[in-house]
């Protein structure tokens, strides 16, 4: 059983090479460049050869590449460090903001007897306003605060 799978898989290996097919190279009157497997009658044609060629080694193809990539690295470097000083300031103003909605929210809950300025008067908030701005203030630190 053994030795028919070696068998079979040396057959197909091979198979393979003996079926690719000789591909020609020819010009026309025009000037067109055809390709086929048969080559025209009349016309001088040229073999093409099919067989690929084994990559180059990758480690000279990384020399050729290496300034390339130390210059997008510095960019990178730079894009890099601006991002996280954004990320840090959008961070910071979180957490101011986040103080100060929470301060707002104890007083809210803490102080039945609240007031605000509306037109420049000191109106005094009712309870279903005070109950009200609590849950929009605990809709906000759900929202935006961790």
């Amino acid at each position: 059983m053994r030795s028919m799978m070696i068998l079979g898989s040396l057959l197909l290996t091979l198979s393979a090479t003996s079926m690719a097919s000789q591909v020609y190279k020819w010009v026309d009157d025009k000037g067109v460049t055809h390709f086929g497997a048969n080559p025209p009658q009349g016309q001088a044609a040229t073999s093409v050869n099919t067989i690929i060629a084994q990559p180059k080694a990758p480690a000279a193809a990384n020399k050729l590449t290496a300034p390339a990539v130390d210059s997008s690295n510095a960019e990178q470097q730079a894009i890099d460090a601006k991002v996280k000083q954004q990320v840090a300031k959008d961070a910071a103003e979180r957490k101011a903001y986040c103080e100060s909605v929470r301060t707002n929210l104890a007083q809210l809950q803490n102080n039945p007897r609240l007031r605000s300025e509306v037109n420049g008067e000191q109106v005094r908030l009712g309870e279903d306003e005070r109950q009200a701005k609590i849950a929009e203030t605990q809709k906000a630190i759900k929202d935006n605060c961790n």
